[in-house]
């Protein structure tokens, strides 16, 4: 079963686009949440995230995972699939 996954993210991101596209490549779908089309989700993504303010910031089942670069990271840590329920 894959993963839960929520990206905060703006339309004009770079990082957020790098950070789809990766899950793109992977196959996994993941809930976009537009702060242009709905800035009131800013505040929940800051509470979320632990005070983060930059975009975009990923959740995996629930969990706060970081920015773009910490999703690749977690990709060249060779971690990323199993958090994303594509090994067991």
């Amino acid at each position: 079963m894959t993963a839960n996954v929520e990206i905060y993210c703006s339309q004009f991101c770079g990082y957020c686009h790098r950070a789809k596209m990766l899950l793109d490549n992977k196959g996994i779908s993941y809930t976009e949440v537009s702060l242009d089309s709905q800035p009131e989700k800013r505040m929940e993504m800051v509470e979320r995230s632990s005070g983060m303010t930059s975009v975009p910031q990923i959740f995996i089942n629930n969990a706060h995972i970081g920015g773009c670069d910490d999703l690749y990271a977690l990709e060249s840590q060779g971690v990323l699939n199993q958090k994303l329920g594509l090994v067991t």
